[in-house]
């Protein structure tokens, strides 16, 4: 079994940018706010503050320790982005036969009349993230990829048709496009 020496992975602090690591949680603060997670789970892997760059590390490491020195390291990066330029999905509402609607009330997002149904199917909204409906668009927003993407996976799962043809009934809730909210594709 071959270990490595020493694993490691930096992330660029870029300036009006702080991080703090507090044992295993690191918070991320920016310009758009601030996100924080923990990190205790990653056994062996070690993150400090360095000159401007956050160290993700791990000695005598296997495979499985190098794994996640690399996904911790891109876990952060992703918190960087959001801080500084933040996360935006956009759904598509298709319908062939049955017109959908769809409202936000509170901390869910509600489906109404999907393939002539009576009763609304309910997406729930996951964290800060922000969901706005325009015309055949949804909007998901927020620092928080995680949140972000989970959200919209919520809702494209909401109007999921199960026991049909999905050729014939392609009715639903469909992401079809990823960015930064400043613009550019994530």
């Amino acid at each position: 079994m071959v270990r490595a020496t020493l694993v490691r992975d930096y992330v660029k602090i870029p300036e009006g940018v702080s991080v703090s690591v507090e044992g295993g949680r690191v918070s991320v603060r920016g310009p758009k706010g601030e996100v924080s997670r923990d990190f205790s789970h990653a056994v062996g892997v070690t993150i400090s503050v360095e000159e401007g760059k956050v160290v993700v590390m791990a000695t005598f490491a296997r495979r499985r320790d190098v794994a996640r020195v690399y996904s911790v390291s891109a876990h952060i990066r992703n918190m960087v982005l959001g801080v500084t330029r933040g996360y935006r999905y956009w759904l598509r509402i298709i319908y062939s036969h049955f017109p959908i609607s769809v409202r936000v009330e509170g901390r869910r997002v509600l489906i109404e009349n999907f393939i002539g149904e009576r009763s609304p199917r309910v997406a729930e909204i996951v964290g800060k993230a922000c969901v706005r409906v325009q015309k055949n668009d949804i909007i998901v927003e927020g620092i928080d990829v995680e949140e972000v993407g989970q959200t919209a996976a919520n809702i494209e799962q909401a109007t999921r048709i199960r026991g049909l043809d999905r050729r014939v009934f392609a009715d639903g809730i469909y992401i079809y496009k990823r960015e930064f909210m400043d613009g550019g594709e994530v």
